[in-house]
């Protein structure tokens, strides 16, 4: 049933209460469920908010406490909106799998491995990419998730709930009972509260991160291997694979140092125990449910000889050998397991700071081989299918998670690795101040300090609490791989990477620090670091340098010696988010995509894998866009099985807070990573093509410049968005800007989309590409509209810009923008700015329109202008109300006033961020 939308008194748009379309009678039947229980739950505790739900209040009305209220309820239904189309599109997925087959399926392992066997790729290509892949998707806490865990638990437990429902087998008093939880969890969020009223801490961080493999990561990532290995025997028949833990995840959660003073030393070797410990509980839970069910007897089943002599070792090493015999009398598969649980808990102690008194496992190598031990004594038992359907998948999950659960990154940027070194120059040099950076001097000593060999004496007491501070986490690297896991970091990432120098004072602090090990013994001391160093070119210019960067990089003899130890590849993060913010949509995603290809090809000429870490955010600004297409995308050969992209906030919450969602985002993640890779070279540019994308992108990112560099734009956007108030949100510990400086260009770039979306003037993500379609038709006439349209056509990079910028254009209103610009006081700036704005949208949508041959914005994406189009309403209304109440609370002078007006205008922000699926 589709609720039809009802006119509001007094507003000029309908509210947007009635849900989208969604095509299949289920997913309008989930709604239906959902939206009566939101409004049971308002008739209970708000009866005025019926009216609300129904689309006949006029909010504009509302007092700031009942404002608050209904923004609240609008926020709710918007995910709870979202939750049915997860459970939607899981369904048209099970569907297809029943009806068509699991190749049929987009996205799919079995799809990809069906077209490469049906176009002749080898078994032996296969293993060999199999062999090399390595995917990670990064967590990060950038401040973009505004839902609290113990929100995102009740959300999750209404999805699980409404999954339930749709069951036949139910009958009438079992369905009641199960709507009557689904109101109370909705009660429970509408009582709970979304907003955070404390700033968040970087340990809340963590627990944020951690509650998403609690709840599904352990459990499904495993079960996605095994999805994997399925495909390959569906289309390999009668071949084995092996299946190395390819996929695993990384974090920076308590190691991201970049304009964070809040992550220390200390905290980041917190986040490290805490992340150990969220693996190791869980490998205690499937140990312990493992020998509770493993319960055979050596009367019913004769025990393998070379599996008694393990557990002869196994149990004379515990020290307790009879009271185990006499617990689990003739059942040593039982006794096994409880050598194996006692080691488990020995480790946990341990990493709580106790001093166990039994033996432990030193690395979670060691918990690996007594898992496999036990599957060759089932196999030797001829219960090989206990081992391949029980042990293993507990064994393959500690080979994933291993004792860290993430790959913790350090993150830091250049500013202050600079501090520290200079910091160390004096205190080894005495008086003077050091070289100047970018000299030949500076050089000198980096290359000399490198080389030297490192006093293991030397005291950093005496340096500024900064640089000591700095040093002290990389030594945690040197530490912590000794004791906890030796995979539990990742590596060092350097932000603002301008140089060579740059780089290699990185490796020098991790020198310092005790990171480097001796790779040939004391009397050669070739040194070489275990920690990848990895710089960050983010800035357009930074993309354009890196190429030779990394060339006078790779010929450092102690860089050459660590890649090589570290697997012959050098990574390197690209940044879309300031790049963007830098030079524009289409500028920064042609030098992203020109840098990729030139590092790739400098890694093919050098002999060294270069491997691009993709430093993307939730919205299309910050480079998200649907995964597989944006992988296949990427420069020909610039992936070859390795990737490795953030995961921020939001995005976290929606791809993986599920686990049918987790499983699906997880598969198509890796199956789009193996179809590029076994593509090959793939699409090659045709003529002309990349001297089309080179002057589109310095037509379109003068414009945008020339936006940028406009006097007042810092004022036009401090003023008509809620840049500032953003902030109040308390939704990360990170500070908005790097150095606390108020101008462009030291604003992160999430706040500065985040903002561009809340005023729907959304520049970010389509301002110059107007300007730079125009300018190229300008100059090449009927010749370059034919040049456009092949493009379009032919070049998947150039098809996907163009496609995004078009559902961007979409989020744009340009009323309601003008409605934000009316905030600012100066009509002067106000009035040229704005014009600048209404302008360049227009060119916009006419110059692509005119390239697509599409007549209206996104109609080839038909599902994606449905479920915008059944939000709009609301998010127009909730953004007239945002500029009300802007206006009030800069104007209010009276505290408690102000506090109620601030509490809706957050709502507000949370609402209309809800609503569009990202913030920054």
């Amino acid at each position: 049933m589709t609720r039809t939308l009802h006119a509001s008194p007094g507003l000029a748009e309908a509210s947007a209460f009635a849900p989208p379309v969604i095509t299949g009678t289920s997913a309008e039947q989930a709604l239906d469920i959902l939206f009566q229980a939101l409004l049971d739950v308002a008739r209970r505790h708000d009866p005025d908010l019926e009216a609300v739900l129904h689309g006949t209040a006029d909010i504009s009305r509302f007092s700031p406490e009942m404002l608050a209220r209904a923004l609240q309820v609008q926020g709710i239904w918007f995910h709870l909106i979202s939750i049915a189309e997860q459970n939607a599109a899981m369904r048209r997925r099970r569907h297809v799998e029943r009806t068509e087959g699991r190749a049929a399926l987009s996205g799919s392992f079995a799809k990809v491995f069906a077209e490469a066997r049906a176009k002749g790729i080898q078994p032996a290509q296969i293993q060999a990419l199999l062999s090399d892949l390595r995917i990670r998707p990064t967590l990060t806490a950038h401040p973009t998730e505004g839902k609290r865990v113990t929100v995102l638990e009740k959300f999750r437990r209404i999805y699980l709930v409404l999954r339930e429902l749709e069951m036949p087998r139910w009958t009438d008093r079992e369905r009641n009972g199960l709507m009557n939880e689904l109101r109370d969890q909705i009660e429970l969020v509408w009582m709970t509260g979304e907003l955070h009223l404390e700033k968040a801490t970087v340990e809340r961080e963590v627990a944020w991160g951690l509650h998403f493999f609690d709840e599904t990561l352990f459990e499904m990532l495993p079960e996605t291997m095994d999805t994997l290995e399925e495909s390959l025997a569906e289309a390999y028949p009668g071949t084995s694979f092996k299946v190395p833990p390819f996929f695993q995840f990384g974090s920076w959660i308590g190691g991201d140092r970049d304009g964070n003073p809040y992550v220390t030393a200390a905290v980041t070797r917190q986040a490290l125990h805490r992340n150990a410990l969220a693996s190791l509980n869980r490998y205690r839970d499937g140990v312990h449910e493992l020998g509770r069910t493993l319960s055979l007897t050596e009367r019913a089943l004769p025990l393998p000889e070379t599996f008694r002599q393990e557990l002869d070792r196994q149990l004379a090493e515990s020290g307790q050998a009879r009271a185990i015999a006499r617990r689990n009398p003739g059942e040593p598969y039982r006794q096994y397991l409880t050598c194996v649980l006692r080691k488990l808990d020995a480790t946990i102690a341990r990493n709580e700071g106790e001093h166990p008194s039994g033996p432990d496992y030193a690395s979670a190598d060691g918990l690996i081989e007594d898992l496999r031990t036990l599957e060759r004594g089932l196999e030797d038992a001829k219960c090989g299918a206990l081992g391949r359907d029980l042990v293993r998948p507990v064994r393959r999950m500690v080979e994933i998670f291993r004792f860290s659960t993430v790959r913790l990154d350090l993150r830091e940027n250049t500013t202050r690795t600079t501090e520290t070194l200079q910091a160390l120059w004096r205190q080894r040099n005495g008086e003077g101040e050091p070289p100047a950076l970018g000299s030949a001097a500076w050089r000198q000593w980096l290359d000399a300090e490198l080389v030297r060999p490192r006093d293991p004496e030397r005291s950093f007491e005496s340096l500024p609490d900064a640089a000591r501070e700095t040093l002290a986490t990389f030594a945690l690297v040197a530490e912590m791989r000794e004791c906890l896991d030796r995979e539990a970091f990742g590596a060092f990432v350097l932000s603002m990477t301008r140089s060579v120098e740059d780089i290699l004072g990185a490796y020098l602090l991790a020198k310092e620090a005790g990171v480097f090990l001796d790779a040939a013994g004391p009397e050669i001391r070739p040194e070489i670091c275990p920690l990848a160093i990895v710089p960050l070119f983010e800035t357009i210019d930074d993309l354009r340098a890196a190429p030779a960067i990394m060339r006078e990089l790779l010929g450092v003899p102690v860089v050459r010696r660590s890649t090589r130890w570290q697997g012959g590849v050098q990574e390197v993060m690209i940044g879309y988010s300031d790049s963007n913010k830098d030079g524009g949509f289409v500028a920064a995603n042609w030098e992203l995509y020109k840098a990729q290809s030139k590092l790739t090809r400098l890694g093919q000429e050098l002999g060294v894998g270069i491997a691009f870490f993709h430093g993307r955010g939730g919205s299309v600004s910050r480079g998200g866009v649907p995964t597989h297409r944006g992988i296949m995308a990427q420069p020909p050969g610039s992936i070859r099985g390795r990737f490795r992209t953030t995961e921020q906030g939001e995005v976290v919450s929606f791809k993986y807070a599920n686990r049918g969602t987790a499983a699906y985002q997880m598969e198509l993640l890796a199956a789009s990573v193996f179809e590029h890779a076994l593509a090959g070279d793939g699409e090659r540019a045709s003529v002309g093509h990349d001297d089309a994308l080179e002057a589109l992108a310095g037509a379109s990112r003068a414009a945008y410049v020339r936006l940028l560099q406009t006097d007042g734009l810092v004022d036009y956007f401090q003023s008509a968005s809620p840049l500032d108030e953003i902030a109040l949100l308390n939704i990360g510990s990170r500070p908005a800007r790097r150095f606390g400086a108020r101008s462009l260009s030291d604003l992160r770039a999430i706040p500065w989309v985040f903002a561009w979306s809340q005023n729907r003037h959304v520049i970010t993500g389509w301002y110059g590409v107007g300007s730079g379609l125009a300018s190229f038709l300008e100059v090449r006439g009927r010749d370059g509209e034919a040049t456009l349209k092949r493009l379009f056509q032919e070049s998947r990079v150039f098809r996907l810009v163009l496609d995004e910028v078009e559902k961007t254009l979409m989020m744009v209103d340009l009323d309601i923008a003008r409605a934000y610009a009316g905030l600012v006081p100066d009509a002067d700036v106000r009035d040229r700015i704005f014009a600048m704005i209404e302008a360049e949208y227009a060119l916009t949508r006419e110059m692509v329109l005119r390239v697509s041959g599409g007549t209206e914005l996104a109609e080839r994406f038909p599902l994606f202008r449905d479920r915008l189009k059944g939000r709009l309403p609301t998010i127009n209304q909730v953004g007239r109300e945002q500029v009300e109440l802007l206006a009030r609370y800069r104007a209010e002078t009276d505290e408690d006033r102000r506090e109620a007006v601030k509490s809706a205008l957050l709502l507000s922000i949370n609402c209309i961020a809800v609503a569009f699926g990202s913030t920054g």
